[in-house]
């Protein structure tokens, strides 16, 4: 049987943090210690009642510190923190001797993962990086699919995510190019990592548009020409979705047929957290390809709606 393992939580109060929560109980763990900046977090009655709650990293810092030193090693930090404070984060978790687990964006910059990978080096540590689409079934046959199909094929993808925001998002971190990373790192992380893994590498990355609001742009992958387009603005919705009452629209459309995924997302955390501790997750490897993607749509000039681009782009 699996030893209980122990965690910390850094992001209790976020949006995330529920999911990380479950999967801590429903692996048979234990949270001993959670550290957020606003108080409210009632959610901890609901799964660790008994966990110490902090909002000064200082006084986390040293809770943790105590522990160890009286002999109670804390095994995991999971960080459900705003993306530009990842790095710091995880940083603190393994010169803790614990091993992380991180959302995405893992790291804002690709040589952010080079530093992680050398703190790994000297404490022995891991850094896992939640890319749960890895772990949809739907994803899964996909994969499957692409890898049974002609090699010398080159597919054809159309990626559509819309998630509507309203104006909280601007005044936010969200908002914030520096603490977020911007759109395409915000929400479209996700779904860069899900098509490399399926797709292969990058060879050419080209940026139609890149607002605040938007972007969009053609990955060109070893098996894929993705045409894709993100956007956090209700405007674009399909009115059809609208009708439906509905402010967030997928869709992924590959040689003209769409795979069907908007289910079976309820226990991917957990999936992930299970695969972690049998020591098949996510490590800063599989990491860099996505962080790769984002940081150079980031820092791309857009050339507008000129050559192939997704039918978004000129609405």
């Amino acid at each position: 049987m699996q030893t209980m393992k122990n965690f910390a939580l850094i992001g209790a109060a976020g949006y995330i943090a529920p999911r990380h929560l479950m999967a801590i109980r429903d692996t048979k763990n234990d949270l001993l210690a959670a550290l957020d900046k606003f108080d409210s977090v009632g959610i901890l009655d609901s799964y660790f009642p008994g966990a110490h709650f902090f909002t000064e990293y200082e006084r986390f810092d040293r809770h943790v510190d105590k522990l160890r030193r009286k002999g109670t090693k804390i095994d995991y930090v999971s960080i459900c923190t705003p993306n530009y404070l990842h790095d710091s984060h995880i940083r603190f978790a393994l010169r803790n001797h614990a091993d992380a687990i991180c959302e995405k964006p893992l790291v804002l910059n690709p040589w952010n993962v080079d530093a992680l990978a050398e703190i790994e080096r000297e404490t022995g540590n891991r850094v896992f990086n939640i890319l749960q689409l890895r772990l949809h079934p739907s994803i899964i046959a996909l994969k499957e699919k692409i890898e049974e199909s002609d090699p010398g094929v080159m597919h054809e993808v159309d990626l559509t995510y819309l998630t509507s925001r309203g104006n909280w998002y601007f005044n936010s971190w969200k908002g914030d190019v520096n603490e977020s990373g911007g759109i395409a790192t915000n929400i479209g992380i996700h779904f860069f990592d899900m098509l490399t893994w399926i797709f292969g590498a990058v060879t050419e990355n080209v940026v139609h548009v890149l607002d605040e609001d938007c972007a969009a742009g053609m990955l060109y992958l070893e098996k894929a020409r993705v045409r894709w387009f993100l956007s956090i603005n209700y405007d674009y919705i399909p009115d059809y979705i609208k009708q439906q009452g509905k402010r967030t629209y997928r869709a992924i459309v590959v040689d003209g047929e769409e795979i069907e995924f908007s289910e079976g997302f309820g226990d991917l955390h957990t999936r992930s957290y299970q695969e972690i501790l049998k020591g098949n997750g996510f490590g800063l490897d599989a990491a860099l390809p996505s962080i790769e993607i984002v940081h150079d749509i980031r820092v791309a000039s857009p050339i507008g709606a000129k050559g192939e681009y997704h039918p978004f782009a000129k609405i």
